[in-house]
């Protein structure tokens, strides 16, 4: 039998907000980049980035973690265009921001973290993004969502994505929880479920966003169709 449950585990896009890819906030954040360093817009730099480097971030099955901002820099070295460290950052950071609209928290996300934590819970996020560590704590705190959580990490800080267990075993060490105490919760099978359920953890499907199906994956213990499901499975398993 295993252990009370002591933590629990979230994915962040497609599961605590809406990841809604816009093809054209690529462009859009590129020449807002572009700008940052007082640059005119270069569209041949999206065209290529959309054939040679975005293949890099979307690969399936990769562990290692891409190094985002020294990709960035050697994109736009291809177009003649050589930045130092500050003026890097700042690229980074228009970039960034050009991609708000696409990301959208859940109206129970607030809610169910506090429920959560009300219940004596340890609750933490565990991603992968490639984006810089900062800028992606940075979306937690202007979203409302770093108070609410006791750990957040990101694959681009660790340098492993999801499955690989240095992700996970980074968050559960930040907590002081077992894997055997803790609940993680994702949309992806190939990635959150299994990856967790390797370490031992249990594990839920989220399912209000999207409905990943996998049949090489493994079976997640528990499904939830809403953020609120996930607290009846808490219930459960307390």
């Amino acid at each position: 039998m295993r252990a009370v449950l002591a933590a629990v585990l979230f994915d962040w896009g497609d599961t605590l907000m809406r990841w809604a890819w816009e093809p054209e906030l690529l462009s859009e954040g590129h020449d807002a980049g572009l700008r940052a360093i007082g640059r005119a817009p270069v569209p041949a730099l999206t065209e290529r980035f959309r054939a040679s480097y975005l293949p890099l971030l979307l690969s399936p099955g990769t562990l290692e973690e891409v190094e985002y901002p020294a990709l960035v820099r050697g994109l736009l070295a291809e177009e003649g265009i050589e930045v130092s460290d500050a003026d890097l950052l700042r690229f980074l950071e228009a970039e960034h921001a050009a991609w708000r609209p696409a990301r959208l928290l859940a109206p129970t996300t607030h809610a169910l973290l506090e429920a959560l934590r009300d219940r004596g819970l340890g609750v933490g996020l565990v991603s992968n993004a490639v984006d810089p560590p900062d800028l992606l704590h940075h979306d937690l705190e202007q979203m409302g969502v770093a108070r609410r959580l006791d750990v957040a990490v990101f694959s681009s800080e660790v340098g492993w994505r999801k499955p690989h267990p240095a992700i996970f075993e980074r968050a559960l060490a930040a907590l002081g929880a077992d894997p055997a105490q803790t609940l993680f919760v994702g949309d992806t099978l190939a990635t959150d479920v299994a990856g967790a359920a390797a370490l031992g953890m249990h594990t839920c499907q989220a399912l209000w966003f999207r409905a990943d199906e996998d049949e090489r994956a493994p079976e997640p213990d528990f499904r939830a169709f809403t953020q609120m499901d996930v607290l009846a499975v808490v219930r459960r398993l307390s």
